[in-house]
C-alpha cells in the first residue's frame, strides 16, 4: 500500500476537507488505497486518511509530548515505508528506519 506524506498543515480539516486537498492541490486520487499523512503546524498532530474500499478512514493522533520528526518536503508529497510510517506514528525518528534489500537471485548459465 502506497504511503504519502503531505506537507502542508491541515489541522482543521476533516476527511472530506483532506480528500479535496489530496484530489485538488496534490492532483491524486484520495479513494486509490494509498495512506496520506497530514500533520499540523507545531508537529504535534498527524492525521492519516486511507480508502479502505468500503469508505474513507480518518486516524488522528497528538503527542503528549515531543514532536513527530517530520522530513523536508519539496514535491507537496514523500513516500515511507510500512516501517518509516509506523516509527513517525509512534513519535520516533523514521528516518533510523531503512528496508532490508533482497537481492534477486541470479540465474545459472
Amino acid at each position: 500500500m502506497p504511503l504519502r506524506l503531505c506537507g502542508a498543515p491541515h489541522n482543521r480539516k476533516g476527511m472530506d476537507g483532506l480528500a479535496a486537498v489530496v484530489q485538488q492541490q496534490l492532483r491524486l486520487d484520495p479513494f486509490c488505497g494509498a495512506v496520506f499523512v497530514f500533520r499540523a503546524r507545531r508537529a504535534d498532530r498527524v492525521k492519516l486518511l486511507v480508502w479502505d474500499g468500503s469508505g474513507l478512514t480518518l486516524i488522528y493522533k497528538r503527542l503528549d509530548e515531543g514532536k513527530f520528526v517530520w522530513p523536508r518536503i519539496e514535491d507537496g508529497v514523500m513516500r515511507l515505508s510500512a516501517g518509516q510510517l509506523g516509527a513517525l506514528f509512534e513519535g520516533l525518528d523514521w528516518k533510523r528506519v531503512h528496508s532490508r534489500r533482497v537481492l534477486r537471485p541470479q540465474l545459472a548459465q
